[in-house]
């Protein structure tokens, strides 16, 4: 017998073909044709069987040769051209003049034109199915392969000669078997594995050597809580494919087998969004599936922008990240661990040092963690106003629920409440930056076992019970030369080592500070490293000069002032331009005439808001931290945002409880 996929009997198609009335043929069960909503009768097997063999190869010819073969096997009778013929002009009278049929290199060739085809739209609905699915885009899966699935009437090519259906039916079979394990992929990972479990008992028993399928109803049988169930399953399929095999089941089979057997299986990746129902003053309740009155205004969207999305708002990674090892190690096993007593993570640090670019990276790290959804909102207004957790809610919730705004819930208490409910069964992670205050974050905490959320803001965030504080510190000088390295290059740096040196003192380790004077470096190729470094120690940098990379800092630093009690703010005015180095409360008390018990707490209250920090026992920088101190190291203030470097020796040492200094880029700010 020729096979039909070597070559020789099938030749591109050439004809074009004018646009025809719609006709519909079937192949997914008993062969069909279907004119104007009325079946056309074909009544003889050897007619379907033609007509079979050329739908299969659409826009092809198929030979003589071997449609003889498809209808009498390896013994065709002498009249078989003959009788070839009748069933080609049968199939002219009966589809005319819908269906074209071409005579051409002693084969015929059928031109389907806008006609419907069951196996082509069922391969179209499929592999689109297929492409929802690699994009876990799982609701619009199902969505198209439910009908893909639909148009199957029974086994294909049901009523053809053996020889066509032997020859082709395992290709068809395959697909429809590959669609429905797809499918059943998509509805586990939607959550509906109570539904699913009669289908797969089915299919499994259908096709036991399928581990594909078997591994669904598995999965299916453990989240319905019959984990001995699901053990059984996988036991009869080891049977099943030693016996009649002689294999062992496959890695993945195993892999879930094992996972199961420690009840570490995970829940469904996207289970499905809430159907929020919302009731207006004098209306009933409208129960699920009926259809609803005026009243009565279902929340889901059919045509939301995030239907059928997971949620992944993390910002892009931040490029060229440097250092943070340790932290990022922590923040990643705290948001990873499911015995830990924490549900996140808050990170802290002075205005500047990166938590938010901390925050984006350990989110990526993880982001495979939380495959049901990253949820990241920055808590700051572009002008420094933090944002009310009411409109915060109001874009996670049609996020993650596909509702309208105008659905929404009116009151904060009230969304709070739907927030955890959306929740309480998903693992999701949950990225809050720049946030404010408690008051801010509390209603955004997410309720479920499975969720985790990470925080960058102040210090006064970490006595909030239920998350851990991971303090951010400053670059080391190995890690701030990399960072600078990374963004103009080693040759430069190489080239002025003392200048440089000099640059990594001014920037005192701040992220921030770095990358600026890294951008400045790289829109001026022509300046030596020195030139940058004399005017940041004369002020003669402005910050408005450093690029619009610089805009959110300001922000953020403007938005800290003003989040202090008036009276702080000429305090941090004085201190910031006044004291570049370290400096003790009596010298601020000096400055302020003020008493030092007073100064001590407006200091206290500077650190607490991040603008001002304790300097932790290192040497002192610059200015003396009292007047009695400046004349014994000779310290000398500088004009510019920044301070010179480091002078003096053991003697320029303050008791670590008495130490305190601004950051380069308050100073900055202050100037």
């Amino acid at each position: 017998m020729t096979s039909p996929h070597q070559g020789g009997w099938r030749t591109p198609l050439t004809h074009q073909q004018e646009p025809a009335p719609p006709m519909e043929f079937r192949i997914l069960g008993p062969t069909e044709i279907w004119a104007r909503g009325t079946r056309i009768p074909l009544t003889a097997a050897k007619q379907r069987t033609v007509l079979a063999a050329l739908l299969i190869a659409p826009g092809r010819f198929v030979s003589d040769l071997w449609l003889a073969e498809l209808l009498w096997g390896a013994t065709p009778p002498a009249t078989k051209s003959a009788q070839l013929y009748t069933y080609i002009s049968r199939l002219r009278r009966s589809c005319e003049p819908g269906l074209r049929l071409v005579r051409k290199h002693r084969g015929y060739g059928l031109v389907l034109g806008q006609s419907g085809f069951d196996w082509k739209t069922f391969q179209q609905l499929a592999d689109q199915g297929r492409q929802y699915l690699a994009q876990r885009r799982y609701a619009e899966a199902a969505a198209s392969l439910e009908p893909a699935l639909g148009l199957w009437r029974g086994p294909a090519l049901a009523d053809v000669t053996e020889v066509l259906a032997r020859t082709e039916l395992p290709l068809l079979e395959e697909a429809r078997l590959r669609a429905v394990d797809h499918h059943m992929e998509a509805v586990l990972a939607l959550g509906r594995h109570d539904a699913a479990l009669p289908e797969l008992t089915r299919l499994v028993a259908e096709n036991p050597a399928r581990e594909s399928l078997r591994g669904h109803l598995m999965t299916a049988l453990y989240r319905c809580d019959r984990q001995m169930d699901a053990l059984r399953v996988y036991e009869q399929g080891r049977r099943v494919l030693q016996a009649e095999l002689g294999v062992a089941p496959g890695a993945s089979l195993r892999a879930l087998h094992r996972a199961v057997l420690l009840e570490e299986l995970p829940g469904p990746a996207a289970a499905e969004p809430l159907t929020l129902t919302v009731r207006r003053a004098g209306a009933v309740p409208v129960p699920q599936g009926a259809s609803a009155p005026d009243g009565v205004r279902r929340g889901r969207v059919a045509h939301s922008p995030w239907n059928g999305l997971v949620p992944a708002m993390l910002p892009m990674d931040a490029a060229g990240f440097v250092g943070r090892r340790s932290e990022l190690t922590c923040v990643v096993q705290e948001l990873r661990s499911s015995v830990s007593p924490y549900r996140g993570v808050v990170l802290t640090g002075a205005a500047g040092v990166g938590t938010s670019a901390l925050a984006v990276r350990a989110g990526h790290v993880c982001r495979d963690d939380f495959r049901q959804g990253q949820l990241y909102i920055d808590l700051r207004h572009e002008g420094g106003r933090p944002k009310d957790p009411l409109d915060v809610l109001g874009s996670f919730l049609r996020a993650l629920m596909y509702v309208r705004a105008e659905d929404l819930p009116a009151t904060l208490d009230e969304r709070v409440q739907l927030y955890r409910s959306a929740l309480s069964r998903r693992r999701v992670l949950v990225v809050l930056d720049n946030a404010v205050d408690e008051r801010q974050v509390r209603p955004l905490l997410a309720g479920g076992s499975g969720c985790r959320v990470l925080i960058s803001g102040g210090r006064q965030l970490v006595s909030m019970e239920g998350v851990r504080a991971v303090p951010v510190g400053r670059l080391d000088d190995t890690e701030a030369r990399e960072l600078l390295s990374s963004r103009i290059g080693p040759e430069r740096l190489h080239a002025e080592p003392a200048a440089t040196v000099k640059l990594l003192g001014l920037c005192e380790g701040l992220p921030l500070a770095l990358r600026f004077c890294a951008a400045r470096l790289v829109a001026r190729p022509q300046w030596p490293v020195g030139r940058l470094v004399d005017g940041l120690e004369n002020g003669q940098v402005r910050p408005d000069e450093w690029g619009e990379g610089a805009h959110e800092l300001w922000t953020a630093l403007r938005a800290g002032v003003m989040r202090l009690e008036p009276p702080l703010r000429p305090v941090l005015r004085t201190l910031a331009r006044t004291e570049p180095g370290v400096f003790s409360p009596a010298r601020a008390a000096q400055l302020l005439n003020w008493s030092e018990d007073r100064a001590r707490r407006a200091l206290d209250a500077l650190v607490e808001g991040g603008l001002l920090e304790l300097a932790d026992g290192a040497p002192r920088v610059g200015a003396a931290a009292d007047v009695g101190a400046a004349a014994d190291v000779g310290a000398e203030v500088t004009p510019g945002g920044f301070p010179p470097l480091a002078s003096g020796g053991p003697s320029g040492l303050l008791p670590a409880q008495d130490r305190y200094r601004c950051t380069p880029l308050v100073r900055l700010m202050a100037r």
